[in-house]
């Protein structure tokens, strides 16, 4: 009873609870890593230096009118944000954090679930998010959310074709679909796959920063375009669904970064006896650290380089990451089969 219903729903507790904490402070982290990049403080008033803004944040976001246009469709503008929220927080469900603990007597991994198609699991789930911004676009009965959707979609198949061939290097180099078996693979080949794949890793994190609509490919939502895009007519708690959806998607494209590529909750080099005094940083503040870099990058570009033209956007997906991505499964099973 406990190992099947209790256990399983603390670590579902915990870990939504955990993501969204991380998201209130990745808001502010952005707002601040921004100010430094522009010589500015960012955020100061509320609280010491600006520790307490999120809070205030949700409070206003919690209190501002929540409108719907008159002549939408309101079932399908209200279910909207539900539909893009929903596949960012499931995808957690496969995402190994650590290693098993000891608690109560009992071996826990800390993972909800270890399924041995986990990463297909997270392929199929991320692609069910693009519905609810096409259903907000259209549902809003406004042109500039329309826009915005139909480029969204038109994104997300370009890209997410990229990341899924990227997908097929990993799993040809672990043979396995599970995300625990990946991150055992790579201690057993001795090297992060970053360093065996570092052309699929480059289009894979290319391609996150596309799937989850952040600069320099945030043509969905392009201010000088298309108002705010697919959001447009969004206000109040719904406006704060998509923008929490962004966020936790950010989050998994960095923690499925850290485990495909970067040995997951592994210490740097753990197959190096010398570096064994590292052992004693738990498996968890490991994956924590690597995670937390990856989203510092997804920060660091957007205060840094512009936006593309959408031309250029399809262009970079169809004519050179697609092909690329093909040539480096091509080259990754030549090899394997060699040796």
């Amino acid at each position: 009873m406990i190992d099947l219903y209790v256990i399983p729903l603390l670590k579902i507790f915990f870990i939504l609870t955990g993501v969204l904490i991380t998201v209130m402070y990745l808001v502010l982290l952005e707002r601040k890593v921004q100010a430094w990049i522009q010589v500015r403080l960012g955020p100061m008033r509320v609280g010491p230096h600006g520790v307490l803004q999120p809070v205030a944040d949700v409070l206003k976001l919690f209190v501002k009118e929540d409108i719907t246009p008159v002549k939408a469709d309101r079932w399908v503008y209200t279910l909207a944000p539900v539909i893009v929220l929903v596949p960012a927080l499931i995808a957690f469900a496969v995402i190994p954090f650590g290693t098993s603990v000891h608690l109560f007597g009992r071996k826990i991994g800390l993972e909800v679930s270890d399924i041995n198609v986990g990463l297909l699991y997270i392929v199929s789930v991320a692609s069910i998010g693009v519905y609810g911004i096409i259903l907000g676009g259209w549902s809003s009965n406004s042109k500039y959310p329309l826009l915005g959707s139909l480029r969204s979609s038109a994104q997300l198949i370009s890209y997410e074709l990229a990341v899924t061939l990227t997908f097929v290097a990993v799993i040809v180099m672990s043979g396995s679909l599970s995300m625990v078996g990946i991150v055992n693979a790579q201690y057993n080949h001795g090297v992060w796959f970053a360093f065996a794949q570092p052309v699929a890793f480059v289009i894979y994190f290319i391609g996150g920063l596309a799937e989850t609509n952040r600069s320099p490919f945030d043509l969905p939502e392009a201010e000088s375009e298309l108002v705010a895009g697919f959001h447009t007519e969004y206000s109040g708690m719904r406006f704060a669904l998509f923008f929490l959806a962004e966020y936790a998607n950010m989050i998994v494209v960095s923690a499925v970064a850290t485990t495909l590529f970067f040995g997951g909750w592994l210490r740097p080099f753990p197959n190096v006896v010398s570096l064994r005094f590292l052992d004693f940083v738990p498996s968890w503040a490991w994956f924590v650290a690597k995670t937390f870099c990856f989203l510092y990058l997804f920060l660091w570009i957007r205060a840094t380089f512009p936006r593309y033209r959408y031309d250029q956007l399809m262009r970079l997906g169809w004519k050179l990451l697609i092909p690329i991505a093909i040539a480096n499964i091509v080259v990754t099973a030549g090899v394997k089969l060699l040796l």
